[in-house]
């Protein structure tokens, strides 16, 4: 399935989603104390599982944006999102978060949800933008989570 030039990651994919993940994350390392989830995630694993989805051609300099989605029995879960700083504020993350909409109804599901950590405000500020609303807000581990939902029509 493609939406808007995104594609499913393919195993060659797997450096530039590594790099972009971690150039987008590494900025929060400070500011929440720990280093976030998405950058200790298997890429090499959920590329194969067909769960990651990238923006542009093969090759780390083709991936501007991605993201890993984890498919539910009764909604899909946006297990990360991640933009390259260099591709930040052109469009790439709005494409992106239509396309996980795109995906749910595709699977007939009426909802996706994620979470974000609550230090990670502009995270916090975009989310509601796009018809996310907050479920809660709940500490697991070292990680203080704001979790949203966004019911599909």
């Amino acid at each position: 399935m493609t939406h808007e030039g995104i594609r499913q990651a393919v195993a060659a994919d797997v450096p530039a989603v590594r790099a972009v993940t971690d150039a987008a994350y590494q900025r929060y390392i400070e500011r929440i104390g720990v280093v976030p989830q998405p950058m200790e995630a298997d890429h090499a694993a959920n590329v194969a599982a067909g769960r990651v989805f990238v923006t542009g051609g093969p090759g780390t300099a083709g991936v501007a944006g991605l993201v890993v989605l984890e498919t539910h029995e009764d909604h899909l879960f946006l297990d990360s999102i991640a933009v390259h700083p260099d591709a930040q504020g052109g469009g790439v993350g709005r494409r992106l978060l239509e396309f996980v909409d795109a995906r749910a109804r595709e699977l007939g599901l009426p909802e996706v949800r994620l979470y974000t950590n609550a230090l990670m405000w502009e995270n916090r500020r975009i989310y509601p933008k796009y018809g996310y609303e907050v479920v809660e807000r709940r500490v697991d581990g070292p990680y203080d989570r704001v979790h949203y939902r966004k019911r599909l029509r």
